[in-house]
């Protein structure tokens, strides 16, 4: 017994010391590594740092500004979800929030699903599964507006897309149609079990093998539709951050597409992006071939085109992923009792 309390403590004590610098320099490594794999990735730096120094500079630097209003939300959001089980401050639930970003980036988990186990690092011990479960609420309601805007943005550039006979994008009506209503039925599906997320753990408790473990997934009973409401609005205000930091890009990349439309293909990308497995130090190349695939509809400005994809990756996901480790440098994963 007491050789297996020292073996825990040594391996406590490596976690909690070294676990820290060993994700900052993978995470660093990944990243560039990942970025010299870009074709041109010289020829793109270079053209990001010229129009950022350009007369649409401005645009570039609040872009800048709005990751951190980007994060803000999706810290906002969690602090609400994990008052269920404690109470932590927002500057908490900031850091937590690029510290999951950071695992995400760091051990290449799909659809940023490693985000979770970042983010319980801030959280008591035991309470760290039931944060993972009332995160998923949070995860619910941002793929809820994501597929909802981006079913309407299908319709209404369906004749577009299909009109694009000298595009890789044609498709036949029936291809826009089935997207279109398939993703009607996966919304309203989603919608459904969100309002009824306590309806719906109260069921799941009765089965018998999950009746034990109950104590893990209770807290979702207590969510009513106010307070799910509340969560909703602030993911739709986290989109809406998102697609103005795209709209800017593409001005300052010169794209050349007129607003409305640019900001219901950015709803359709988006919208693509989250039905599409990825992960993420791979999620640069997948969201540029979307991109191309989509804006080049309207757009011949390929180069534009990658580039507004590449740098929202950067300021996005490098950027707060970076300063994500270095939160997680000051972080003990066990703490004394």
């Amino acid at each position: 017994m007491a050789k297996f309390f020292i073996l825990t403590r040594r391996v406590k004590i490596f976690i909690n010391y070294f676990l820290g610098p060993v994700l900052f320099i993978g995470l660093t490594i990944s990243i560039y590594r990942n970025i010299i794999n870009q074709p041109d990735w010289k020829q793109s730096l270079q053209q990001i740092k010229t129009s950022l120094y350009g007369e649409q500079g401005w645009k570039g630097v609040l872009v800048i500004l709005l990751m951190l209003a980007n994060w803000s939300c999706e810290a906002l959001k969690w602090r609400v979800l994990v008052s269920h089980i404690q109470q932590i401050s927002f500057f908490t639930a900031f850091k937590a929030i690029l510290s999951g970003l950071s695992v995400s980036l760091a051990i290449n988990t799909p659809n940023g699903t490693g985000e979770y186990f970042g983010r319980i690092l801030y959280v008591e011990q035991g309470n760290r599964i039931r944060a993972i479960t009332l995160t998923l609420v949070g995860s619910i309601s941002q793929v809820i507006v994501t597929m909802l805007l981006g079913t309407i943005g299908l319709f209404l550039l369906r004749d577009n897309f299909y009109n694009a006979s000298n595009t890789p994008l044609h498709l036949s009506l029936q291809w826009i149609d089935a997207a279109a209503y398939g993703s009607i039925a996966i919304t309203t599906a989603l919608i459904a079990i969100y309002f009824e997320i306590s309806f719906l753990t109260k069921l799941i408790e009765r089965i018998p093998f999950v009746a034990k473990y109950s104590y893990f997934i209770q807290k979702l009973e207590d969510f009513g539709w106010q307070e799910l409401l509340k969560v909703l609005l602030i993911s739709f205000l986290r989109y809406s951050v998102f697609v103005v930091q795209y709209l800017l890009l593409l001005q300052v990349f010169n794209v050349g597409i007129p607003v409305w439309q640019a900001f219901w293909l950015i709803t359709v990308m988006f919208l693509a992006l989250a039905i599409v497995p990825t992960i993420a130090l791979a999620e640069l190349g997948v969201r540029g071939k979307i991109s191309i695939f989509l804006f080049g509809v309207f757009s011949a400005n390929t180069l534009g085109i990658v580039l507004t994809a590449s740098t929202i990756w950067l300021i996005n996901l490098v950027v707060p992923a970076l300063a994500g480790s270095l939160f997680i440098l000051g972080i003990k994963l066990f703490r004394s009792k």
